[in-house]
């Protein structure tokens, strides 16, 4: 395996001029390449802010994050741009879709705006959306499909670019149990056959038990961090070293 992400004392404060809000607070966290994790914690604990930190949404106050050996601490704001389109895939809770395109067209762009050619596009648009089962609604919009059913072209977006990891905030948690495993179902059979590094912010006990790894957030501190011996025995589990 190798490292991904390395983020060293990294803290984030908002408000800092009224009443300051610490929500990450000299966080050390070291990822690999396959990892599939999970952020946990109470509302409010910063999992949802150390996501967006990660993916260089939001710059920290202090500390470094590395990503694939580059720190983006230190990206100029158009480099940063750069870097997460051809490095980062994003999954949001509220979908994000663009409501006056159609499925394909929400997937394409992401390569359009990497300059793909055309053929490449047609080529990964339709890979992913046999992936994903939704071959039949590639000329679909937004509106005319479900909430599952546009998490999982949500899903499709964020890997268009081949990224080297994809940060999903609670992506379940507009979804009904059957859509959710589905959607589940689809993160871990590309995490396996391509190795895609998957991290999740959620509260959703169906998430956690999937995951491999379990990071518990607690005042925007790490509480605990806790690998799963065996995916076989998904019970047992070891702790590592925060």
């Amino acid at each position: 395996m190798n490292t991904v992400i390395d983020a060293h004392q990294v803290s984030k404060t908002f408000n800092p001029t009224t009443i300051p809000i610490l929500a990450v607070n000299n966080v050390h966290l070291h990822l690999e390449r396959g990892e599939f994790t999970a952020l946990v914690g109470p509302s409010g604990s910063g999992k949802t802010t150390l996501l967006n930190l990660l993916g260089g949404l939001d710059k920290p106050d202090k500390g470094s994050i590395f990503i694939n050996g580059v720190d983006i601490t230190k990206l100029s704001p158009n480099a940063l741009i750069d870097f997460r389109l051809n490095n980062i895939g994003f999954v949001f809770q509220s979908f994000n879709l663009i409501p006056v395109l159609t499925a394909r067209e929400n997937v394409e762009l992401i390569m359009q705006l990497q300059h793909k050619d055309r053929r490449e596009i047609n080529e990964r648009v339709e890979t992913l959306f046999r992936e994903i089962g939704l071959e039949d609604k590639l000329d679909t919009r937004p509106a005319q499909l479900s909430g599952g059913q546009q998490q999982r072209v949500a899903v499709a977006r964020a890997l268009a670019s081949k990224p080297q990891f994809v940060l999903a905030d609670e992506p379940t948690a507009n979804l009904d149990s059957k859509s959710a495993t589905n959607l589940l179902d689809i993160m871990a059979k590309l995490n396996q056959e391509e190795n895609i590094t998957f991290i999740f912010s959620t509260h959703d006990v169906r998430v956690i038990e999937r995951a491999r790894r379990v990071i518990t957030l607690v005042d925007g501190q790490i509480h605990s961090d806790t690998a799963k011996v065996s995916t076989e025995v998904p019970h047992t589990a070891q702790k590592r070293t925060p």
